[in-house]
């Protein structure tokens, strides 16, 4: 069997997330499974030493103009493909999506009329499709809405990961057996806290966005690094011993080097390794982030968290923590965002907060493992009827 993982990188720390935490269930439950991922185009999140490194096999894809290019590796035969670890994409028996945050009028119609495409593509195949827990819509673009209409009806599953997302779904076309609400699947895994963490000078965290300035109003966009500077300074003033965490790329390195310089040079992390990464969000006391999986990463470990957020995803996710007034305006007073920081300071308020994350956090995670159990069980019953037949999954951004 061939399961292919789409829509997860290596760049985007949360979609690496997501790769590992796909990996591990499909690992789990389907160990003589053979993954599959896309090599993408020049300079892709999906490079080809990341991919060989976690045993992936490379899926023969290229698409140009609507034409499946990749299928001319049809032409080489299959005894070479599978020394090389190429697989066709008729080969592949179920496609799990793990986009995160991708089909959506806030990234354009292309993708979700590239899903719409290739979901087509696979529903006549017989390939099983799941969209893994994802963020959707909104989708007012006509093109997009007509993108959603097609999807829905090729996917075997569709989960969305609140009800604003199904709600975004749902209004296009109507409710669906096969579309439901599951939370974030990252919340299962855990993380090894690097060596040179010291919990004495890495106490609260921040975690910068730079979407934060291409995805806002100019208002928030223009505010958002003084708003980061304000909460690191009242931070320094409290003896909180705060540091800043790159989870992306380069625009969130500038955005905290920006920050650290104007409180006189906090200490910067630069970890590659996502699993890390989810290791010191559960090491530290707090965190004040922008990056949606570094905030699952904290909260679902219990670490007392804010945010501030470009999308309706993060006031989902506090929500289902139970502390939807952790989202924060950027643009609160100086007396508004102390009293938000004595969340992350004062330790009787830690306490109750931390306590009231790890009893929404227990429930999150039955939640994510019914969600896997059932995508397992649709899983074998396309096995029990086309017993080879490849099963593609969908992973979310």
């Amino acid at each position: 069997m061939y399961v292919e993982i789409r829509k997860a990188g290596f760049v985007n720390k949360g979609a690496a997330l997501m790769l590992h935490a796909a990996l591990q269930q499909v690992r789990k439950n389907l160990p003589a499974a053979k993954v599959v991922m896309e090599p993408g185009r020049a300079k892709s999140p999906y490079p080809y030493f990341n991919r060989a490194s976690l045993g992936l096999y490379q899926k023969a894809w290229l698409w140009r103009k609507g034409i499946p290019f990749g299928d001319l590796a049809a032409v080489v035969p299959a005894g070479i493909r599978e020394q090389y670890g190429i697989v066709l994409d008729k080969e592949i028996n179920v496609v799990l999506d793990a986009a995160g945050f991708a089909y959506s009028d806030q990234w354009g119609p292309d993708l979700s009329e590239e899903l719409a495409r290739s979901s087509k593509r696979w529903k006549k195949q017989g390939s099983k499709v799941i969209l893994l827990p994802q963020a959707f819509g909104p989708f007012r673009d006509p093109r997009s809405r007509e993108a959603v209409k097609a999807f829905v009806d090729n996917c075997d599953l569709i989960f969305a990961r609140e009800q604003i997302s199904y709600d975004y779904l749902t209004e296009i076309v109507g409710e669906r057996d096969n579309i439901k609400i599951a939370p974030d699947f990252t919340n299962l895994i855990t993380g090894p806290v690097p060596d040179y963490f010291d919990p004495e000078i890495h106490q609260i965290c921040l975690v910068p966005n730079c979407r934060m300035l291409d995805k806002t109003d100019d208002s928030v966009a223009k505010g958002y690094a003084p708003f980061l500077e304000r909460a690191a300074k009242a931070l320094v003033e409290r003896g909180a011993k705060p540091f800043l965490l790159i989870h992306e790329g380069e625009g969130d390195a500038r955005l905290a080097e920006q920050v650290s310089r104007a409180v006189g040079g906090l200490p910067i992390l630069r970890e590659t390794d996502p699993l890390a990464i989810k290791g010191i969000l559960g090491a530290c006391r707090g965190t004040l982030g922008s990056r949606f999986h570094g905030l699952v990463s904290a909260l679902s470990q219990g670490v007392p968290s804010l945010a501030t957020g470009w999308s309706h995803k993060y006031q989902m996710l506090f929500a289902d923590y139970g502390f939807s007034e952790g989202v924060l305006d950027i643009n609160l007073s100086d007396e508004e965002l102390n009293r938000a920081l004595d969340n992350l300071t004062d330790p009787v308020q830690m306490q109750a907060l931390s306590a009231r994350l790890n009893a929404h956090s227990a429930e999150l995670k039955t939640r994510t493992q019914a969600m896997w159990n059932e995508v397992f069980a649709l899983i074998e019953q396309g096995r029990n009827v086309r017993s080879e037949k490849p099963v593609a999954v969908a992973t979310g951004r």
